[in-house]
């Protein structure tokens, strides 16, 4: 059964540079009715500070998918990888057998603020991998535009499960609708 959560109803924690709304229970907070929907297991929506960021950290076992919607957060991690994610950027790190990253805002004087998106994988212990894609505003106005799918279906990046992100940029007053598949 799908529920819906107001954003005022979620999970919320502020620690100067790090104010944050989860969706489903993480870190500090824990509620057992919203553990996750299905093999998704985080919505968390992260303003960062200026000039602050997540230390180096470990993965394992979890596609991970980083929208960022203002600002840029630089991205390093043991794959070798290093990136600065800007608005309409989608990120995907698959954490499998294990990877440590950090996440830092860069900036001296803006923050950033980034959708963090978790799904369990279709099988554990899969090669740690990382994609980056940028998705320009006029491909999501007003429309639906599948950002990440297992398959990588219209230039999506390439997430390890039977699911699909969609992201929309809408104007006032427009509203879209979507049809689930059927066993959702």
């Amino acid at each position: 059964m799908i529920t819906i959560r107001r954003a005022n109803e979620r999970g919320h924690f502020d620690f100067g540079w790090l104010d944050t709304y989860h969706t489903f229970s993480f870190g500090d907070y824990y509620d057992p009715k919203f553990m996750g929907f299905s093999n998704l297991r985080v919505i968390n929506e992260d303003r960062v500070a200026r000039d602050t960021g997540f230390p180096t950290h470990g993965h394992r076992d979890m596609e991970i998918i980083t929208y960022v919607l203002e600002g840029a957060l630089q991205h390093r991690d043991s794959m070798g990888n290093g990136s600065i994610i800007r608005p309409g950027d989608v990120q995907r790190m698959t954490a499998g057998t294990g990877v440590t990253h950090s996440e830092a805002n860069p900036s001296v004087t803006d923050p950033v603020h980034l959708l963090q998106i978790w799904i369990l994988p279709a099988r554990r212990g899969l090669k740690p991998g990382y994609e980056q894609k940028n998705f320009a505003t006029a491909e999501k106005l007003n429309q639906l535009r599948v950002i990440a799918s297992n398959d990588g279906r219209d230039g999506s990046v390439t997430i390890h499960q039977d699911a699909s992100i969609f992201a929309s940029v809408l104007e006032p007053d427009h509203e879209l609708t979507h049809t689930l598949a059927s066993g959702v």
